[in-house]
C-alpha cells in the first residue's frame, strides 16, 4: 500500500513549466538536498523554471543496519543490493512517487517536462519508476544507485524504458554502492534492457536518449560538485527553458 509522501517544495522562480521529483538516500531527508538544490540548480537562470521536489521517505526498520528505525524507501536485507530484495517496499514507493506525478501533470505539467530522479536508494526508486511508468518522463537521474528486482524488471518495464535519457553519475571510491556495482547496473540496462548508452550530454533534446555515466575520481557515497555541475547542464538539455 502507498503512502502520501511530504516533501519540501522548492518552487520555480519564473513561469513554472517543468518539475524534477528528487529522492534522496537512506537515513537522509529531502531537506538534505535543499543546500545543493539551491546553491547550484535553482540559482541558475535557465533552470528558473523548474519546481523541485524533495520528498521525505517513511520511517522503517532497516534489516542491514541491525533493524534501526530511519527514513528509508524500502528495506534493505543486505549490502550486497542484490539479493532478498524488498519488492514489496519498492513498489509501495513506487506507487507513493506516482501520486506525486499525477499531481504535477494535473496542475498542467506535461510528463515530458518532469523528471525523476535520487541518490543511492532514491535513485534506484526513481529507475523502476521511469521503468515501469505508462507516461513518458523528460529523464531519470541516478547518482551513486543501483538496479532493483533484475530477475523482474525486463518484464515489468513499458515501451518508453529505452528511450527514456538517464544521468548516472558514481563515485570511484564509493564504499557502500561500490563502483563495480554502477557499472554492472548500466551494463544490466544495455545487455538486458536494451537501452543505448550516450557519449556526451551536448545533443539536440529528441536525440538525447539512453544511459549517460560518468565516474567521480576520489568521491565515495556523495555528491561532487563537479557531479551536480554535469547534472546541471544536463537538466538545461532535457528541460529547455522555452519550452512553454
Amino acid at each position: 500500500m502507498s503512502v502520501a509522501l511530504k516533501s519540501l517544495i522548492l518552487n520555480a522562480t519564473t513561469k513554472h513549466t517543468a518539475t524534477v521529483i528528487f529522492l534522496h538516500g537512506l537515513g537522509d531527508t529531502g531537506h538534505g538536498w535543499n543546500l545543493p538544490v539551491e546553491g547550484i540548480f535553482r540559482c541558475d537562470s535557465d533552470l528558473s523554471h523548474v519546481k523541485w521536489i524533495l520528498p521525505h521517505a517513511p520511517s522503517v526498520p532497516v534489516t542491514a543496519n541491525f533493524g534501526r528505525v530511519m527514513p528509508a524507501w524500502f528495506d534493505i536485507k543486505t549490502f550486497d543490493f542484490v539479493s532478498n530484495e524488498d519488492e514489496r517496499g519498492m513498489l509501495s514507493t513506487v506507487s507513493s512517487v506516482n501520486q506525486l506525478i499525477a499531481a504535477e501533470i494535473d496542475a498542467g505539467i506535461d510528463p515530458g517536462r518532469i523528471v525523476v530522479g535520487g541518490f543511492s536508494q532514491g535513485g534506484a526508486i526513481s529507475l523502476l519508476t521511469a521503468f515501469t511508468n505508462e507516461r513518458k518522463f523528460a529523464g531519470v537521474v541516478c547518482l551513486s544507485g543501483w538496479v532493483v528486482m533484475r530477475s523482474k524488471l525486463k518484464g515489468m518495464c513499458t515501451q518508453h524504458a529505452s528511450s527514456t535519457p538517464i544521468f548516472w553519475g558514481h563515485g570511484t571510491a564509493d564504499p557502500l554502492v561500490t563502483l563495480d556495482i554502477g557499472r554492472t547496473s548500466v551494463d544490466f540496462l544495455k545487455t538486458t534492457l536494451g537501452i543505448s548508452a550516450v557519449t556526451t550530454e551536448r545533443s539536440d533534446a529528441p536525440a538525447l536518449k539512453g544511459v549517460l555515466f560518468k565516474d567521480y575520481a576520489g568521491l565515495q557515497h556523495g555528491a561532487a560538485p563537479e557531479e551536480l555541475d554535469d547534472l546541471k547542464e544536463w537538466l538545461k538539455v532535457i528541460l529547455p527553458k522555452n519550452s512553454e
